[in-house]
């Protein structure tokens, strides 16, 4: 064990666990936006805008919220006018990092009137206080494999979990190049960050992909599914590190989104009719797991 006093950053025997020192996670503005049942916090870099999902700690009925800050608290909830209540399941939005732009995932019909059979990646724009009309991105990303937790670069270049057909791992996380205005078929992101008996998914990619923050259920982490993150060395991935506690506990955590030095996130229990899912935001310096 190393112990460094002032930033007191502690070693543990596993090279993949790191735990630091901080301030412990705060539930976000629990009177507007977190009941018992929200997940996947986002906003744009100013914090004016900010979007979740609503659950209800079940998965039937999955809507995307809105909420304006008015004098730094955010106002009452409303449905995001691209979203809807009952008709299709909306999840995961995510703004770009100049916040124009959204990435969800929805099962609504794709293009045509055909059927999704699982989550397909849309995207909506912003247009000064209002949403354009979501968009369809496309068979070159989307599959008959459910594809989630679309995270953007600032080159355009696409993160995304997608559920393997052969069922090992059961999800990994991809990457797709925007090049010439047009996304090129996926990648797989490959290993240490993938692996073949645990479940990787909700990439969080920084806006110069210098990092990535997802879930993995590495058995070795401290709940069902811990946060990790992995830097990116001239084009190759870092052995992952566990984010460590007070982060990651005995429970899920998942939906990563860093803004301003913040890291945004979801915690999620087991309740006795249902899960039991709110909203947390932490003081985030990513260079401290380097």
């Amino acid at each position: 064990m190393i112990l460094k006093v002032g930033q007191v950053i502690i070693f543990a025997c596993f090279c993949h666990f790191l735990t630091f020192a901080q301030s412990s996670p705060q539930m976000i503005d629990s009177k507007s936006i977190t009941t018992d049942g929200e997940f996947g916090f986002t906003c744009t870099p100013n914090e004016e805008i900010a979007l979740w999902v609503k659950s209800g700690g079940k998965r039937d009925t999955l809507v995307i919220m809105q909420a304006t800050k008015v004098k730094g608290k955010w106002s009452a909830p409303k449905i995001a006018s691209f979203s809807n209540s009952g008709k299709w399941k909306d999840i995961d939005p995510i703004f770009s990092p100049d916040g124009k732009v959204v990435y969800f995932q929805s099962n609504r019909p794709r293009p045509g009137g055909a059927d999704a059979n699982g989550f397909d990646i849309w995207a909506v724009k912003r247009i000064g206080n209002q949403w354009g009309e979501p968009y369809h991105l496309g068979m070159v990303l989307n599959t008959d494999s459910s594809e989630s937790y679309a995270s953007v670069a600032s080159n355009g270049n696409l993160y995304f979990m997608k559920e393997n057909e052969n069922k090992q791992g059961n999800s990994d996380i991809y990457f797709s190049k925007y090049i010439n205005n047009a996304y090129q078929s996926p990648t797989n992101i490959g290993y240490p960050v993938n692996t073949l008996e645990f479940r990787e998914s909700n990439p969080f990619i920084s806006p110069d992909e210098s990092y990535i923050i997802y879930f993995s259920s590495d058995s070795t982490g401290f709940g069902e599914v811990d946060l990790f993150i992995s830097f990116n060395e001239k084009g190759i991935w870092s052995t992952p590190k566990n984010l460590g506690q007070p982060i990651n506990s005995k429970v899920a955590e998942f939906c990563p989104f860093v803004n301003k030095n913040k890291l945004y996130f979801t915690r999620q229990e087991k309740g006795s009719d249902g899960m039991i899912e709110h909203i947390y935001s932490v003081d985030f310096d990513p260079n401290l797991y380097k």
